[in-house]
């Protein structure tokens, strides 16, 4: 990630998982998978605070609470692009920041995972914040090593 990048509000993380992509992406849309990774380390995201309508127009929102105080955020986006199991899109229109994911099937059970955001606010630009987020694939990561030999679900 360069220095303009982060200046311009753009950062794009890439990770390869060990799943097949359909189930990498159905990950993605179903709250029963995203309750068990969505969020940085030392959060938790509780099902009953996931919506997810996978369409364009549809919503996605979540509350994540910190472990530790039990303070929580709230994440509300719209999707703007559903194309599975190829690629996912949302905006979140309190900040306009739009992330991107799009799932490239590297052949057997190996999926690569690209997450382009743009309109980054200031604060998610920050080392400790990027350091968060990658936990957050670390933490879907190990979910999907738990989920091994599943195609979608």
């Amino acid at each position: 990630m360069t220095d303009d990048m982060l200046e311009t509000g753009t950062l794009t993380y890439t990770r390869v998982f060990d799943a097949p992509r359909t189930l990498v992406f159905r990950c993605m849309i179903a709250p029963e998978h995203l309750t068990h990774f969505w969020g940085p380390a030392g959060t938790s995201t509780p099902i009953e605070s996931i919506t997810v309508d996978a369409r364009v127009g549809g919503s996605f929102e979540t509350v994540m609470v910190n472990d530790a105080d039990g303070s929580s955020y709230r994440m509300r986006a719209v999707y703007v692009e559903v194309s599975e199991p190829e690629r996912l899109a949302w905006t979140e229109p309190d900040t306009a920041m739009t992330t991107t994911a799009t799932f490239v099937d590297l052949g057997g059970t190996q999926t690569e995972v690209r997450i382009h955001q743009t309109n980054v606010p200031e604060p998610f630009r920050s080392p400790e914040a990027q350091a968060g987020f990658s936990t957050s694939l670390d933490r879907f990561a190990a979910y999907l090593a738990q989920r091994a030999g599943e195609s979608t679900d």
